[in-house]
């Protein structure tokens, strides 16, 4: 087993609350002369939940996991803004506080969608994105194929204390790894967070943020999520015409949980390094 590339978790102030995020990799090397990646988790991911990917992208570049508003050890309050606006100003403020020149984002789900916002403003320095199965429901499309209690009831479950057996209810194909983090975490993910941004995938229009677009985009797609389907494929492909998009085959919505290789495969050189 190769040593862990684990650099720290630490706060930082941007767009005026509380970021929490991870640190993989660090800037020495070869990673120096590439663009830090920003990994965006989804609706009730904390960072910490995603650190068996970014310790993968950190044996190859600069990584930070970013706690979402209202997850993890972020800011969250029953008065925070819980929109995708204020996602993607936070996230594209978070390179600004650490400084980031150029930086690429990676976002799984309401994280691509938040990835896909923050890019269609054309922020400085951005160099790349990759939005993983976004849901893309929307203004007058199909509903995101999940139910909002199913997040609900396992949230209230978490905070009351919830065992490994009780997570698997929820979620039976999971590793028991992923399950005792989920146990672990879940409690973190403010209900309040996680009602908005579902409510979201029904009313904000990423398709119109996606043509505002001007930087290379690779869209990752799971063969049994059903959240993005190839007719969903083929209209993105009219609104970015050049970008790139790869089937996961095998994989559910949590690509990397169901297929972890084949999901780092299927960057294959678009950060400009594979993830070997």
């Amino acid at each position: 087993m190769s040593a862990s590339t684990f650099c720290h978790g630490a706060h930082v102030q941007a767009n005026g609350i509380r970021q929490h995020y991870l640190r993989y990799g660090g800037a020495e090397g070869a990673r120096a002369r590439r663009e830090p990646i920003v990994l965006v988790p989804g609706i009730t991911s904390p960072a910490t939940t995603w650190g068996f990917v970014a310790e993968r992208f950190g044996r190859h570049f600069d990584t930070y996991v970013l706690d979402v508003r209202g997850r993890g050890l972020s800011a969250a309050s029953d008065t925070l803004d819980y929109s995708l606006d204020a996602q993607a100003d936070d996230l594209n403020a978070f390179v600004q506080a650490l400084g980031l020149p150029r930086h690429s984002f990676v976002g799984h789900s309401m994280g691509g969608r938040i990835a896909i916002r923050a890019a269609g403003r054309r922020p400085a320095g951005l160099a790349r994105v990759v939005a993983v199965d976004p849901p893309v429901s929307g203004p007058g499309r199909r509903p995101y194929p999940a139910a909002l209690p199913w997040y609900v009831d396992s949230i209230r479950r978490a905070q009351q204390g919830i065992s490994v057996a009780q997570i698997r209810e929820y979620c039976p194909t999971w590793s028991e790894a992923h399950l005792r983090l989920r146990a672990e975490w879940l409690h973190t993910c403010d209900e309040r967070a996680i009602v908005t941004s579902f409510q979201g995938f029904q009313s904000d229009d990423i398709h119109a943020d996606l043509a505002r677009i001007e930087v290379p985009l690779l869209l990752m797609t799971a063969e049994r999520g059903d959240v993005v389907r190839e007719e969903d494929v083929a209209e993105i492909r009219k609104l970015v015409p050049g970008m790139r998009e790869v089937r996961v085959a095998g994989a559910g919505h949590m690509i990397p949980y169901d297929q972890e290789e084949s999901f780092h495969r299927a960057f294959g050189d678009f950060l400009g390094h594979p993830l070997d």
